[in-house]
């Protein structure tokens, strides 16, 4: 499965823009704040309906622009194609459609066209709050698991009430905040078995990626941390009514997951140095590909890679690459600033790419 074209208007610096690409690997260059990263993002918009960078989707309209329309052709693993639009408004107005039939609700498209990026944005899962590691465990379970987004919304509107009502009625809230723990526990327990399963798969390929892309130079470990390793929710939560009285917000619940990032031993976001860094979040999002890949079957998801040369050295770019120009990986899309370096390392490996240069919103195959 593949874009086979795109076509963008209104969408951040890029006024229209039509494109065809290749099957397997797609090289954009240009200088920084051209848009290259803007092109990767729309594939990502079309393919989850949401940027990579912001849920806030009025970041995606060009400055002085009150709409934006995007469209791809997704070339299917049969040989038939799935077009796919997507039209919003700054009046909040947002409609996606799949050969031409609107989506009753937005969650239904997520998993169809499977997709991984690897950004400068990534360095937010080592730096950032636990909320950037849940998000990332989400996004890959969203695509693999209709379930899981079901559970995960309710869990989180659940939550809502839970937290209004311990704002509002406190210790007179009594059954009723009995009520939501238990509706809480009912899918906290489905979430949480889920992440658990993922932490799993991503522990051992997270392992084998970063030796293969290090040389084998140091030892990658990911531990997933849940309340619910304690035991159930609600039981959890009856504990700590009192302290949730008190704080007036719920304390416990897979709300506060976390995942401990480990680089042999050590948490990689005191001890490790900015190439070790970006080589775990590499690995992270690579395990993530063969995760996704695996679970649906086969279909191997869309590679974003952006300014993936950054902070890595040739010898490890090298690695990366060999590694995704191989048959196993599916179409991949690569930004670089650095024309000349990409194409010395990308022609080395494979002759199967499309060149293409973006100049101020504006991109051509060369």
């Amino acid at each position: 499965m593949h874009i086979r074209k795109i076509t963008l208007s209104n969408f951040k610096n890029i006024k229209e823009l039509r494109l065809e690409f290749s099957p397997k690997i797609n090289c954009i260059s240009g200088n920084n704040g051209e848009g290259k990263t803007n092109l990767l993002d729309a594939v990502h918009y079309l393919s989850m309906l949401k940027s990579y960078f912001s849920p806030i989707d009025r970041y995606a309209f060009m400055h002085g622009t009150d709409e934006t329309f995007m469209s791809a052709a997704y070339r299917l693993d049969d040989g038939t194609e799935d077009k796919v639009t997507l039209y919003m408004s700054l009046a909040g107005e947002k409609k996606a459609k799949r050969n031409d039939k609107a989506y009753q609700k937005i969650s239904d498209h997520i998993g169809r066209y499977p997709v991984v990026m690897v950004s400068p944005y990534d360095t937010s899962l080592i730096n950032g709050s636990s909320e950037e590691r849940r998000r990332f465990m989400n996004m890959v379970l969203s695509q693999t698991d209709r379930e899981y987004i079901r559970h995960l919304q309710i869990y989180n509107h659940v939550l809502l009430q839970r937290n209004k009502v311990l704002k509002t009625y406190g210790n007179m809230a009594g059954d009723l905040l009995d009520a939501f723990s238990e509706q809480l526990a009912a899918h906290a327990g489905y979430i949480y078995g889920k992440r658990a399963m993922l932490c799993s798969l991503l522990q051992a390929k997270v392992a084998e990626y970063y030796s293969v892309i290090s040389s084998e130079k140091e030892n990658a470990e990911i531990r997933y941390r849940s309340d619910l390793e304690n035991g159930n929710l609600a039981e959890i939560l009856s504990q700590n009514a009192d302290r949730d009285l008190m704080l007036k917000y719920t304390s416990s619940g897979v709300h506060k997951d976390d995942l401990s990032l480990m680089l042999s031993g050590y948490p990689i976001k005191k001890f490790g140095s900015q190439g070790q860094q970006k080589t775990f979040l590499v690995a992270l999002k690579m395990a993530q590909y063969s995760i996704m890949k695996d679970i649906n079957s086969g279909i191997s998801p869309m590679l974003l890679l952006d300014d993936v040369f950054d902070k890595l050295d040739m010898d490890r770019v090298s690695e990366l690459l060999k590694m995704v120009a191989g048959s196993s990986f599916g179409q991949i899309f690569i930004t670089d600033s650095n024309k000349v370096r990409m194409d010395k390392v990308i022609s080395s490996i494979t002759d199967e790419h499309y060149d293409f240069i973006m100049e101020s919103g504006q991109c051509r195959r060369i």
